[in-house]
C-alpha cells in the first residue's frame, strides 16, 4: 500500500471500474496493491469494502520476482465519514483519502475540500465554486 502514488506507478491504468456510485462519497482510500491480473475484480482483504479498482492496459509487465501487477484499489474503512458521518473523519480525512471526482486512469486523485469535510476556500468562495454535500 501507498500514500503517495504517482503517475508513473499509475501509467499502464485503462479504466477505473466503481463498484458504487462516487457522487455521494466526500472520499475514498486508494492504494497501490500487488495483484495477480490486469484487469478482474481482485480479492478484498481489507476490514471495510472496496468501492472500485483500476484496469491494467496489455502493456503493464508483472513484477519479475512474483508476477504481480501494481494496481490500485479503491476502499473505505467501517469508522469513514459515509458510515460515521459524526465520528472520527467528520472532519479531515485519512492520509490515503481522496476526492472520489478527482479520480481518473493515470490521474493520481487529490484531496479537495469536500473530502476533508471542511467548507470551501477563500479561493473557492472568491472564484464562486462550490462543491456540494449531495
Amino acid at each position: 500500500m501507498s500514500a503517495s502514488i504517482t503517475p508513473d506507478d499509475l501509467a499502464h491504468e485503462i479504466e477505473l471500474v466503481w463498484l458504487e456510485d462516487i457522487q455521494d462519497l466526500d472520499y475514498v482510500r486508494q492504494s497501490l496493491d500487488r495483484l495477480p491480473t490486469r484487469g478482474r475484480k481482485p480479492a478484498y482483504y481489507r476490514n471495510g469494502r472496496m468501492v472500485g479498482y483500476a484496469i491494467l492496459g496489455s502493456t503493464a509487465k508483472g513484477s519479475p520476482a512474483s508476477g504481480t501487477f501494481l494496481r490500485r484499489v479503491f476502499w473505505l474503512a467501517p469508522h469513514d465519514r459515509d458510515q460515521q458521518p459524526q465520528g472520527f473523519y467528520s472532519t479531515g480525512a485519512p492520509v490515503e483519502a481522496v476526492d472520489p471526482r478527482t479520480l481518473a486512469p493515470r490521474a493520481p486523485g487529490r484531496k479537495t475540500e469536500r473530502s476533508e469535510g471542511g467548507p470551501p476556500s477563500p479561493a473557492m468562495v472568491e472564484l464562486g465554486i462550490t462543491l456540494d454535500k449531495a
